[in-house]
């Protein structure tokens, strides 16, 4: 995108953890920001906070698991905020322990809000972005997304589906002759919000900052790049995966400790379930990833 400011901006997942600070680093180019968000005290602090950096700000409740809450959602955005630039789809959410030690609820909503959010929400609004002069959509996956996760199993898969959604609709809106319309695709490893405590990053590698990987999500917008790959690791994992014979590489995977990163996993508040079943779409929720 040539430029950011002026744009207006929606994230949704966006009243805490990196989507807030998604929102705080595309502010500072100048970009309007329209926050979404099942929290809505959370939503309204997080409006409060964009609008003191001094760009047009607008936050509104939205469940992205529900057609008809995002349906209300754009009505409102359209109305309000006028049409976007940018869509970043960043609500999502994580359990996890051994697979069937898990409750098959939490691995459904895994993939309600971390595929078929991320679905829903671009289906709402690609028309709209295709539509405007240049525009963007990013999709925030997970290096999970390119490797089995013990421990995480329907959270990687989604993030699996995620990545060739992504892939899809770029190659699509290519096909179609709508180059103007770019999408970034963002693998991370853990950050530390605070949804992944207890899991340990691989070794040679950390827990990302949240600042840092929302300033490398606004520099791939602003690039135009397909992938944000982070930390170094990420960015070989997809080689290696594919090159090396699958015993070599979970040799590997074992001793950097990538295949046992979530084996103590809590979330935020110690693994327990969230106090309200009907609120997993926050972006940072205590099983809420990223």
């Amino acid at each position: 995108m040539s430029k950011l400011d002026g744009r207006r901006v929606l994230i949704t997942g966006g009243a805490q953890g990196i989507g807030l600070e998604m929102a705080i680093k595309f502010a500072g180019r100048g970009s309007s920001i329209v926050l979404g968000d099942l929290d809505e005290e959370k939503l309204v602090e997080a409006t409060a906070t964009i609008a003191a950096l001094g760009v047009p700000a607008w936050g509104f409740p939205v469940d992205v698991t529900n057609p008809a809450s995002i349906a209300a959602f754009k009505a409102q955005v359209d109305a309000e905020a006028g049409p976007i630039d940018v869509l970043v789809n960043n609500a999502g959410v994580v359990f996890g322990g051994p697979f069937t030690k898990t409750p098959l609820d939490d691995h459904f909503k895994t993939y309600e809000v971390n595929t078929l959010g991320v679905v829903a929400m671009t289906h709402a609004f690609l028309d709209d972005l295709v539509a405007r002069p240049e525009a963007h959509l990013v999709n925030i996956a997970s290096a999970s997304g390119f490797i089995g996760l013990p421990y995480g199993s329907s959270y990687a898969s989604s993030k699996w589906a995620a990545i060739g959604f992504s892939e899809s609709i770029r190659a699509e809106l290519n096909v179609e002759g709508h180059k103007h319309v770019h999408v970034t695709i963002v693998c991370p490893s853990y950050i530390g919000t605070g949804m992944f405590e207890g899991a340990e990053a691989p070794k040679a590698t950390q827990i990302l900052e949240p600042d840092f990987v929302a300033e490398k999500v606004v520099e791939a917008v602003e690039h135009n790049s397909v992938y944000v790959k982070e930390p170094w690791m990420v960015k070989i994992t997809p080689l290696l995966r594919e090159l090396l014979p699958t015993s070599l590489y979970d040799q590997i995977s074992h001793l950097f400790g990538a295949d046992t990163s979530m084996a103590h996993w809590t979330g935020r508040h110690g693994g327990a379930k969230p106090e309200s079943a009907e609120q997993p779409a926050s972006s940072d929720q205590p099983e809420a990833e990223r």
